[in-house]
Order: C-alpha cells, then structure tokens, then sequence
C-alpha cells in the first residue's frame, strides 16, 4: 500500500476516527511532516489544531538510528535497546535536541500560543513511524498535562512499532502495518518537505 501523498493518508484516517466528531478533540501534529495531515483531521473532526514537540535522540555512532526522544519539558522516552548501551553522550544530545524544540516553540508560538490539552482527547498524528520513539514521547507529555485520553493516528508503521504504541496510548489507529519496512518515505508517492512556514500558516489558518 502507497499513499498518494499526506492529505490522502490523512483523509483515510478520517474515516476511521469519526467517532470523535462532536467531542472536540485536540488533534496535534507532530512537525513538521504530521501538522497538514493534523489540519485535515482537525477541520473534518471539528476539533482544535496544535502540534506536540518532540525530537528523536540520535546515536553518535549512526545519526540514523534513534535512542528515544525528548519533549519540550526535558522529558526523556529510551528505546529498550538504548537503556542497555549508558552512552555519555545522551545527555549532549538531549540538550542539543531541547535547545532546537524550544526555538521551535517560540516561532510557532508567534503564530498561535499553545493549547491545553489537559482534559482533552489528544489525537497525535504523523505520517509514519519506524521506532515510535518520538510518538512515545508524544503521549507521554500529553499525559503530564493531563489530557483525558490519547490516541495515535498514522498512515504507516512495522507490527512491532505499532504493538508498542498500543501499549502506551489509549487507541492506534494505524492505516497499513507492512511486515517489511524501510522508511516511512517510501509509502507515500509525494513525501515532498514540509517547511516551519507551513506549519505556521497551518496554525494560524486554525485559530
């Protein structure tokens, strides 16, 4: 299965989470790739648009290969591999990654302030995810501020991801679960760069 491009992922995800229209879910892309796909969602859903911060933690040995993620309050999610290896340099990149979250925070913030999701259903989306690491995250600081409950919606991810993810949200809502997996990319025909000033026009378009 191949998506066309975001917007029909993200339209297919609609159909699937038509139960939450009418409860005014926060739905929060995870940017940049998850925000236009986030927009669609929110405006079908007639619910509020936001993203969630987080960044994956790269290994120093092989940038590619993610050891967790961060939020914009410093919390740290670690794959269970990552757990075993106590690398020194964890903490570097931590900072390294919560230095660009909040720099991110604040132009985004120019646009739009952040929503509360405390009591909200939180919708987390994004167009894929090979680890989960940065979903985890997610869910993890929706939970600190207190939202009522949390779902994942994505177009793609390997089985072994998506178990993981049912095991830290409330609901996944997952549209293909190849059992061989490469790079999210290579699902999608049009997987073409989503810049910081569409995710802006996104935010501001939803206020």
């Amino acid at each position: 299965m191949r998506f066309r491009n975001r917007q029909e992922a993200a339209t297919l995800l609609v159909a699937r989470l038509g139960h939450y229209r009418g409860a005014r879910p926060l739905v929060l892309g995870i940017p940049r790739g998850g925000v236009p796909m986030a927009a669609i969602i929110a405006t079908a859903l007639a619910g509020d648009l936001d993203v969630v911060l987080v960044h994956k933690l790269r290994a120093p040995f092989e940038p590619e290969l993610a050891l967790g993620a961060v939020d914009e309050a410093g919390q740290v999610y670690l794959a269970p591999f990552a757990q075993q290896l106590g690398l020194s340099q964890l903490e570097v990149e931590t900072q390294r990654q919560l230095a660009q979250l909040r720099e991110r925070r604040v132009r985004y913030s120019a646009a739009r302030p952040a929503v509360d999701p405390a009591g909200r259903i939180g919708i987390v989306v994004d167009e894929g995810l090979a680890t989960g690491s940065t979903a985890i995250a997610a869910v993890r600081s929706l939970r600190a501020r207190g939202a009522s409950r949390i779902v994942v919606a994505i177009g793609v991810a390997p089985p072994e991801t998506r178990a993981l993810l049912e095991r830290t949200a409330d609901e996944v809502v997952c549209l293909h679960t190849p059992e061989e997996f490469g790079a999210v990319g290579a699902f999608f025909h049009d997987f073409s760069e989503v810049t910081d000033e569409e995710v802006i026009a996104a935010l501001t378009s939803s206020v």
